[in-house]
């Protein structure tokens, strides 16, 4: 928890500008290398390990080529012991260099994983402290592909790190061995590095607007796929797999056909890169027998350096692969950046929500509602000067048409969202003062939509929370879904399937409750929680809901946004929202009296008892 918070610090404070993608890219690699500089160290050891050995080999053929090999042409003999010490040389070298390889490619993959979940972690993290209004603003695809294919992107560069780090070490040894050797030969050979810089800064600058694009159409093409999915019912019922099927697909081709433009310049950058250090040992060895012919150099000195050029070579291609990556990773560090830097985190204070307030009951919250406004975009609101009280231990029933706000006052009186003006107080105490968690320890929410996990009953309704299977049982029963649950193969550890796709709406939505009442909330909300159940099983829930507060299905004050007149009956007080405002309070029978809007609401689903009050009026 605390290296996702480092992490998040971490990104923020290093912010990714419109300057040069090498800059931005060593910038995202510095990162790395101060979050995880033990591991980078020893890969870079291993690194600079295989490149020193990588020169030793030239070191060990020039000097073989002029000490055993020319000689032998000249005598025909070739001694045994020389023959011995250039085998050890060789064989010494390869060793060593074998263990480098080990210690550099362990360091490299250890560093990218664990960098990979720091940011994961960091990532998810964030989500869930952002408040519900940033994540309606951001689609679901996108956030995955925040949290997967754009991590991965960000940190891919750490694979070819160490290695270009210790073949810069390797080319720097290799460059001073061929100035020792020939000053010459080395310039004509160095001529191939300015070409190389040339040929990095075109690609970078073909690339990097198509690898934008790629990782953009990733999140889109996530976000299709996830709303086929989600969708499945609408999709089969309606017979639009066709029209999903060809939606998809032309994402998908698009995210191809970039992913092929930006492949072709790689396609044609890596083969430049290898091609033009080759060029450069040609030259070397046109110009070395040259000079050899003239008596300028010995022969073992222009093996020698154009061996060490093909060795210079290869660190050439491995920071040619290191700048290769950097495109894409600036564009991944930069989206997942921008997760990590979002505004809008929920602020908390110190209070605790305690049973034994004076202005509060052990079995119930008192809940109070002043001023409140709210309003998702600037000037209009969804709320108005909305003030109600719940005294500990009522029952509230909230009614309104659609869009008059109810979703949104159950999302303000949760916590969900803070509202623009006005205060809701629990016991007393403003939602904003409370701790941490001390919300969710005191109040519980039933939303319409039942989100079950992919695991078994008990799963479901404990979430992990040290709960005995007595209180879930009492629970399950407070919720009328004893019956069921019982009568499954395995009961309690019975497993649900994705989103509890083994379950009816109606039984989805009972055990969703019971996961709210197993907590002994002291404040409830059932926001149309009971939608998807039989009036009958419904009235059963709310008859237990309302029970005694010493009863263990007693859930204290409960605040119910309803649509059925036999649940609103049941209230002790009705709230009638129209249009974002409070137009009248009062017992459901007084307002059937005296609200005639109020009563067409929740008459619309009886014809011939909405067509009697309209022959009395």
């Amino acid at each position: 928890m605390a290296d996702a918070v480092a992490e998040s610090s971490t990104a923020q404070k290093t912010p990714l500008g419109r300057a040069a993608t090498t800059r931005d890219g060593f910038a995202v690699i510095w990162v790395a290398i101060k979050r995880e500089p033990w591991i980078f160290a020893l890969s870079t050891l291993g690194s600079l390990l295989f490149g020193a050995l990588t020169v030793a080999d030239a070191w060990v053929l020039g000097w073989s080529t002029q000490n055993v090999v020319l000689p032998a042409f000249e005598t025909g003999e070739v001694e045994t012991s020389m023959l011995v010490a250039i085998l050890a040389l060789f064989v010494g070298v390869a060793i060593l260099r074998a263990v480098g390889i080990v210690a550099r490619r362990l360091g490299a993959g250890i560093m990218q994983y664990r960098m990979q979940a720091h940011s994961r972690r960091a990532v998810t993290r964030q989500y869930l402290s952002l408040p519900m209004e940033w994540h309606q603003r951001h689609p679901t695809g996108e956030l995955l592909s925040n949290a997967n294919s754009d991590v991965e992107a960000a940190w891919g560069p750490i694979a070819p790190l160490p290695m270009a780090v210790g073949t810069v070490a390797m080319m720097v040894i290799a460059v001073v061995q061929m100035f020792l050797a020939d000053a010459v030969l080395a310039l004509v050979g160095l001529l191939v590095f300015p070409a190389v810089v040339l040929a990095n800064l075109a690609y970078q600058r073909l690339a990097s607007p198509l690898m934008t694009r790629a990782q953009e159409l990733r999140a889109e093409v996530s976000e299709i796929a996830h709303e086929s999915f989600d969708g499945a019912m609408v999709v089969k019922t309606l017979g639009r797999e066709g029209e999903e099927t060809a939606r998809f697909a032309a994402k998908a081709r698009e995210l191809r056909e970039v992913n092929i433009r930006a492949g072709a310049i790689r396609a044609a950058f890596d083969p430049a890169l290898a091609a033009l250090p080759n060029l450069g040992v040609l030259v070397v060895l046109a110009v070395g027998v040259d000079r050899v012919l003239n008596g300028h150099a010995a022969p073992g000195d222009v093996v020698t350096i154009a061996y060490l050029l093909t060795i210079v070579s290869f660190p050439i291609r491995s920071i040619g692969w290191l700048l290769g990556e950097f495109p894409r990773s600036v564009v991944g560090y930069d989206r997942v950046s921008r997760v990590l830097g979002a505004s809008g985190q929920m602020v908390y204070g110190t209070e605790s929500a305690l049973a034994d307030r004076s202005n509060g009951s052990p079995h119930g919250a008192r809940l109070r509602v002043e001023n409140l406004a709210y309003d998702y975009d600037p000037g209009q609101d969804l709320l108005r000067d909305v003030s109600f009280t719940v005294e500990p231990g009522r029952t509230v029933a909230i009614v309104g048409a659609t869009a008059s706000g109810k979703s949104t006052l159950t999302s303000l009186l949760t916590r969900l969202v803070d509202p623009d003006r006005g205060q809701v107080l629990l016991d007393g105490i403003d939602l904003r003062d409370l701790s941490q968690g001390a919300l969710a320890e005191a109040m519980a929410i039933v939303p319409q939509s039942a989100f079950l996990f992919d695991d078994d009953v008990r799963g479901n309704i404990t979430l992990g929370a040290d709960i005995d299977d007595d209180s879930v049982w009492a629970a399950l029963r407070a919720a009328q879904a004893d019956g069921f649950v019982a009568a499954l193969p395995q009961g309690l550890d019975s497993k649900l399937g994705e989103r509890g796709t083994s379950l009816s709406g109606g039984q989805r939505q009972r055990i969703s409750l019971a996961r709210a009442l197993v907590r002994g909330p002291r404040l409830l909300i059932l926001d149309d929680a009971t939608s998807a159940v039989d009036p009958e099983v419904e009235q059963r829930i709310l008859a237990a809901l309302r029970s005694s507060p010493d009863d263990a299905a007693g859930a204290g004050t409960l605040v119910v946004v309803a649509y059925r007149k036999a649940t609103i009956a049941l209230a002790d007080e009705v709230v009638f929202l129209q249009d974002g405002r409070i137009t009248d309070r009062g017992t459901h029978e007084e307002l059937l009296r005296r609200n005639p809007a109020y009563a067409r609401l929740v008459n619309a689903y009886e014809p011939e008892h909405h067509d009697h009050l309209e022959a009395d009026a």
